[in-house]
């Protein structure tokens, strides 16, 4: 059997599948990791202060486990862990590359000593600094853990993968701030999956706008209910339908009231909380334009499959997202909410902005996961 030269941490994808929630963002990330590294990488889990290595042939059956997901994912996890623990043993690991996609673990304590007792080298994919830059928008203590978790990832990386500029910049920011030195780093874009077909739906009726992102504060959500309370005002029957996609989470009780009580928007804003990606890209196909008002963001893949699909965009004018998109889409301030409104409204109809990213986007290139792989793998091999 050929030697496995990489540890991939797949904890942070057993914790979703377990607990039945759709994937994120970051957890996209994770599983292209494993589709692209699974048959050349031993699987680790780790729970707090818990870790263990599985050997190769439960690596793969892991893998597929989480590959295949629910239902009975529980019971096979059970089983296939009470057999790595009954074989357990100490498996020959230094100098092995260790792969951290999701943050998983970072602020564990104990987690900087088990890398170096076990000789391992480290590399950490860093996806935001939001929790350190902008903590209003984070759970109580987020903050905090997220700091552990940047120390601990700049004391211990071999080297460090960022999905952006802006994500690096802000590492180096902090790294300085801590008086910590920077390890060696790539940029590496994520890529959007591009085989995932679009489901046949029925749209809506009127023309209607999508936005797309777990429900919380960051997202700006609340901005985009108002224009909506608004607009149903002034116009009635004809008022655009809005589409959410994306799961409830956390620091966003004020969305959620409006969405579940408030009177004036029913009718006009549809919430879609368990969407796959096929109806997704459908209500991307199909919409005036994709909203992305956030105030913060680490990357921007909705952006990138708004655009992939040829629909425009009005998005907050964020370094990221000029990183990736440059003048393509309509950049607005996160707090101009008349701004976003007479956007809005423009956008219902065929305005000249409008116009213009229809005629430029076909101009828009954006990254594959093949476009990332073959710059990390380059990048690893020159660790």
């Amino acid at each position: 059997m050929a030697e496995r030269p990489l540890l991939l941490d797949v904890s942070r994808l057993i914790w979703r599948v377990w607990t039945g929630r759709l994937p994120t963002g970051i957890d996209r990330v994770c599983l292209a990791y494993l589709d692209r590294f699974g048959a050349r990488s031993l699987a680790v889990v780790q729970r707090q202060e818990f870790r263990m290595v599985l050997p190769a042939d439960l690596s793969d059956a892991l893998f597929a486990l989480l590959c295949r997901g629910r239902p009975g994912f529980r019971r096979g996890l059970v089983r296939l862990l009470g057999q790595a623990v009954l074989r357990r043993k100490r498996l020959p690991l230094a100098g092995k590359l260790y792969l951290n996609i999701g943050h998983t673990g970072l602020d564990a304590p104990g987690l900087p000593g088990w890398l170096a007792r076990r000789r391992l080298r480290p590399v950490f994919l860093i996806h935001d600094l939001i929790p350190i830059t902008h903590p209003e928008f984070c759970r109580q203590g987020e903050s905090a853990r997220h700091m552990a978790r940047m120390r601990h990832a700049l004391a211990s990386a071999h080297g460090v993968i960022a999905n952006s500029r802006a994500t690096l910049d802000a590492l180096a920011a902090f790294a300085a701030s801590e008086g910590q030195s920077m390890p060696n780093s790539v940029v590496a874009w994520l890529g959007a999956d591009e085989q995932v077909a679009p489901a046949r739906i029925n749209p809506p009726a009127r023309p209607f706008f999508v936005t797309i992102g777990t429900i919380e504060a960051r997202k700006n959500h609340l901005l985009l209910l108002h224009i909506w309370e608004r607009l149903a005002a002034r116009l009635g029957d004809q008022t655009p339908e809005l589409v959410l996609v994306g799961q409830r989470g956390w620091e966003a009780d004020d969305v959620f009231a409006l969405l579940d009580r408030s009177p004036r928007l029913r009718g006009h804003v549809r919430e879609l909380g368990r969407c796959n990606d096929a109806t997704m890209l459908a209500m991307i196909d199909n919409a005036r334009a994709v909203l992305l008002p956030s105030f913060v963001e680490g990357f921007g893949i909705p952006l990138i499959e708004a655009l992939q699909r040829g629909t425009p965009v009005i998005a907050s004018d964020q370094p990221v997202f000029r990183e990736i998109a440059g003048d393509l889409p309509l950049y607005l301030d996160p707090l101009d909410g008349q701004g976003w409104e007479t956007a809005i409204r423009d956008f219902m109809g065929d305005s000249p902005e409008r116009q213009r990213q229809l005629a430029t986007i076909p101009q828009f290139r954006p990254h594959s996961w093949d476009d990332h792989f073959d710059r990390v793998e380059v990048w690893l091999t020159e660790l």
